[in-house]
Formats: structure tokens, C-alpha cells, sequence
């Protein structure tokens, strides 16, 4: 349901545009190795030549007039053009293996081809989300002539942020999306490459980050599919982006899954959760295509919701900030212990061991619960519909006499074993609402083969106690008053990660399946705790 609310909210924002726009021109534009695709452009009246604003899109050309229109307003032409093997396009869809700066630079030479034509001043700009945000990202790792980026809800990096979240493969994103899309043959070419190996260097930006020389807006979602990559992509290029987009990239950050919706997961948000990102989108586009003086550059580069209880409106948090910078002030990593009677505080273990185990069968994994995902149930959810199963370690603190904001990054270190060849912990950071709800807020997983790195496996033999972290990725909330911070460990998470077949192997079979017997150690030799980013003493308001 979410994600069809995200898709309405979406479709409305490009329909609010809606109105006769000029005639397309179709012409077949070429590429390095002949490959011919289908791409639509709009002159808006007058005399050019224009500023020219691009979207490369794996969904048809069919918005090109609402979006023309738009943008017509302003004095800018636009282009759109269907990806290889997409829509009118020739060529094999390979899903963004053409888009970079492989091989093939598809992008890169629509905006050579765009700089070249008679109606084009020299000044191109990008746009588009999610799909469309990705072949952004990838573009302008390529092309050096592209003045100014509008990106959302994309990707920074494949592996970690879309094929292999803790080394884990997701499952409901990347089978739903190229299952829809028809090309769901890229999932075995994906699968091939469990480990972050030579195959995924074409899709990591952030490593790519100084040859990006264009400025650029990035919208995200907390609770999005992509939500730390619209951090990474900020933050690789604020400040360590090529000459252009050193400095000058801005960010906007709600409390969204893949687009905003008020009614999101089991909570109903504030009437302000929203942003008018079109009309910031204009003013970039007015500021570094039109050459306007209209302030924006020297306006604060970040913009972010911090989430507080959604029940009390007069409350903390549930509000707009800007700042300077990501993260936006330090904070103070600090460590909540878990315990083995099932409470969470600062307050370090004793020498007494202590640990607790459960059995993971991944013929009965723990269903998924909400979280950041896209064509099923996503945001955050009450997790009591999972979290009272025989295989889900609860922890939570007392309720709250003052509150905690964290805002940044989370993460869950777990001192752990397994008499299993290998399998996965999965951590989920919910508030404990005074009414009893478990909100969930961040999840993720972490195969304990990859505990050491995502380049080889590396298995604990079974037995023996290890160290893993899993990255639950960002986020900026306040903890109130009467709340209670609670973390929740499991081995899965299904179908938004597959299952872990306990044997070794990358994928579960028909064969392959056994029972984990896992442990969690909870003592000062084993000190496992969620870690969060607090802000100082002085910090919540």
C-alpha cells in the first residue's frame, strides 16, 4: 500500500505540470558502438539556442510532454531518451551496465549529442528519481559537461546499497523491480557476483566521486530503498567531488519511503513532512542553467527531517533543519549494551558470562515487517507482529526521563556463534512507543562469511564466537520522553533478504537447507551493543 501512495504522490507531482506542451521530435541518436536510441526532445518558444534539461529513462518516453511543460516555463528545452533496450531504443537492456562509464557510456554521449545541436546553449542539466536518478548518478561519473543535477532516491553504489545489503542478497527489491521490468535475466549475471569483486567497480560512485564535476540536488527518504546512497552521493561529492561539484551539491531528506506519504507504515505523519522539492529543483536549475542570482548557492547545503513521536505535535523533533554539513553536528558514538534479561543501557556487562540462543530454520525464516523496501509493505511498521517469534531477541531500555536524539549513522556490534557453516544476524532499531508499539525505524543484516570484509568470504568455524557489525544505515529521530529505545536480533528478514541457507553456500536450494543453532554473548568479554550517534547533553530540541 505504501509504495502504491509513493507512486501517487510521484505521478501527481509530474501531473501538476500537466498542460499542451509542444510537439516531440523523435530522433534515433547514436551511440560509441552504433547503437541507436529513441529519444524525444521539447523547444520551448522563442529563439534559442537553450539551456537543455535531460532524463534517461528505463520507463518509456510517454511523461516527455508533462515534464516539457514544466520546464518550458522556465526557458528550458528538454530531452528524454529511452535506455538501450528499452522503449524505442535498439541494443540489450543489460539494466545500467551501458549507463557509466563502462564500455558503453550511453549517458555521456546523449549529452555529447545534446551539446552539439544548434538549439542547445552548451548548459545541460539532468534529471529524474529512482530508475531515472540512478542513470543520473552513473552519467555524470562519464560525462564532464553536464551543469547541474536533480537526483532522487538513487543509488551510490550497487553492491552494498542495492544487490548486497551486509553482503546479503535482497531479494523483494532486486527480483520484484526486473521481474516487472521484463528483465529479470539480470539477476543471475547480479547472483554470480556475491562479493564485491571487479564486477561492481562500474557501479560505485562514491569511488568515482573526483571525476564528477557537476553540481547537484539529491532527495532521499529515511525509510527509501536507497536512503544511505542519497547520503553517499551527497557527501562523496560535497566534498570530495572533481572541480564543479566539490562544494556546491545540496540535500534534501524527509521522512519518506521511495516518495512522501503522510500515512507511512503504522504512523500518520505531521501535516509538515513534506518538502517542496520542485520548487527548490527550479531554483538550481534557474541558478546554474540560467546563470539567476536567486540566493540558492549560498544557502545552507542540507535540509533534513528529524522524526520525533508523530502523537505529539507540539513535541520534539517532527521538524525541518538545515545545516552545513552531513552529518550535521558531531555526536557521541555511544554504546547501549544489551543483556541477557533483555534490557538495553550504557551501563557496561559484568564478567559473569552470559549469552542467548535461538534456532534459525530457514525452511521458517522471520517474515519482513516493513523497512526500506519498494514493491512490498514499506516504512515504518509496529513489529509485535513479528518480534514475539522463538527466534527474535528483543532488548529495550527503561522508558526515557529525558530524551535521546541521535542523528547519523547506526550500528549493532554482536559478539556471536554458530554451529552452522555460516548464516546471517539481521538488527532492527525500533522506538518503544508508551503505548506499547515497537515502530520500527532502521533494519539490516550482516552475513557473518563477510564479517571481515564483502571481497572474500572468510567463515567462523563453526563453534568459535566472532565480532560482527551490521549497518543500519541513517537516520535523524528523537527518543522522547516515556519512550523506550529497543533493538531487536534475528538471522532473517524475508523476502526483503533471502533467506541464509545455514550451509555455506550464496542462495538457498531445494537442497541445502539446515538449522542454525545461533548464540548472541552478552558479558564484558562480549560486550554487544547497539551503537548509537547521540547528540551531546545539550543536544535534543
Amino acid at each position: 500500500m505504501n509504495t502504491r501512495f509513493a507512486r501517487c504522490t510521484i505521478a501527481l507531482l509530474l501531473l501538476s505540470l500537466l498542460t499542451f506542451a509542444a510537439s516531440a521530435e523523435l530522433v534515433m541518436v547514436p551511440t560509441r558502438d552504433g547503437t541507436e536510441l529513441a529519444t524525444d526532445y521539447f523547444l520551448p518558444e522563442g529563439d534559442g539556442p537553450f539551456p537543455v534539461v535531460v532524463a534517461r529513462s528505463v520507463y518509456g518516453r510517454g511523461a516527455g510532454p508533462m515534464l516539457a511543460k514544466g520546464l518550458e516555463k522556465q526557458g528550458l528545452a528538454f530531452v528524454v531518451q529511452d535506455t538501450r533496450g528499452r522503449g524505442g531504443s535498439q541494443g540489450k537492456d543489460w539494466v545500467f551496465a551501458d549507463d557509466g562509464w563502462g564500455k558503453n557510456q550511453d549517458g555521456a554521449d546523449l549529452i555529447d549529442w545534446v551539446v552539439a545541436q544548434p538549439w542547445c546553449n552548451g548548459k545541460v542539466g539532468t534529471w529524474g528519481m529512482s530508475a531515472l536518478g540512478i542513470t543520473q548518478v552513473l552519467e555524470a561519473g562519464a560525462s564532464k559537461k553536464i551543469a547541474v543535477q536533480s537526483i532522487g532516491v538513487a543509488a551510490s553504489d550497487f553492491y552494498s546499497q542495492l544487490a548486497y545489503q551486509g553482503g546479503v542478497w535482497r531479494k523483494a527489491l532486486c527480483e520484484g523491480w526486473t521481474k516487472g521490468q521484463k528483465n529479470g535475466y539480470i539477476v543471475e549475471v547480479w547472483q554470480s557476483h556475491p562479493t564485491r569483486d571487479a564486477f561492481w567497480r562500474d557501479y560505485n560512485l562514491a569511488a568515482r566521486a573526483g571525476e564528477v564535476t557537476a553540481p547537484a540536488l539529491h532527495i532521499g527518504g529515511w525509510w527509501d530503498i536507497f536512503g544511505q546512497g542519497t547520503l553517499d552521493n551527497f557527501t562523496s561529492r560535497q566534498y570530495h567531488g572533481g572541480e564543479g561539484a566539490k562544494g556546491n551539491q545540496k540535500l534534501i531528506i524527509g521522512p519518506w519511503v521511495h516518495g512522501p506519504v503522510k500515512e507511512v507504515g503504522d504512523l500518520v505523519l505531521p501535516d509538515n513532512f513534506i518538502f517542496d522539492f520542485g520548487k527548490y529543483e527550479r531554483r538550481m536549475y534557474a541558478h546554474w542553467l540560467l546563470g539567476a542570482d536567486n540566493g540558492i548557492a549560498a544557502e545552507a547545503p542540507v535540509n533534513y527531517y528529524t522524526v520525533g513521536d508523530v502523537t505529539r505535535p507540539d513535541g520534539l523533533g517532527n521538524e525541518w533543519r538545515t545545516a552545513d554539513d552531513w552529518p550535521p553536528f558531531p555526536t557521541d558514538e555511544t554504546a547501549y549494551y544489551l543483556h541477557a534479561d533483555g534490557t538495553l543501557n550504557t551501563a557496561e556487562p559484568d564478567e559473569n558470562a552470559a549469552a542467548l540462543a535461538y534456532t534459525y530454520d530457514p525452511a521458517d525464516p522471520c517474515p519482513t515487517h516493513g523497512g526500506q523496501n519498494l514493491l512490498i509493505p514499506a516504512g515504518p511498521f509496529d513489529q509485535r507482529k513479528v518480534s514475539g517469534r522463538d527466534d527474535v531477541l528483543k532488548f529495550a531500555t527503561a522508558p526515557l526521563d529525558a530524551p535521546v536524539e541521535i542523528t547519523g549513522r547506526v550500528k549493532v556490534r554482536l559478539f556471536v556463534s554458530s554451529d552452522a557453516p555460516d548464516t546471517d544476524f539481521t538488527a532492527k532499531l525500533v522506538d518503544v512507543y508508551p503505548d506499547g508499539r515497537e515502530i520500527l525505524m532502521l533494519d539490516s543484516i550482516q552475513r557473518l562469511k563477510f564479517r571481515n570484509g564483502f571481497e572474500k568470504a572468510d567463515p567462523l568455524p563453526p563453534g568459535e564466537s566472532g565480532e560482527v557489525v551490521i549497518d543500519l544505515w541513517s537516520i535523524s529521530l528523537i527518543f522522547d520522553v516515556g519512550h523506550r529505545i529497543g533493538v531487536q536480533i534475528s538471522s532473517s528478514n524475508y523476502p526483503r533478504f533471502e533467506k541464509n541457507p545455514n550451509s555455506g553456500d550464496d542462495l538457498p536450494t531445494d537442497d541445502n537447507l539446515r538449522v542454525a543453532h545461533n548464540t548472541l554473548y552478552l558479558d564484558k568479554r562480549h560486550p554487544s551493543a547497539l551503537l548509537l550517534p547521540v547528540r551531546p547533553s545539550n543536544g535534543a530540541q
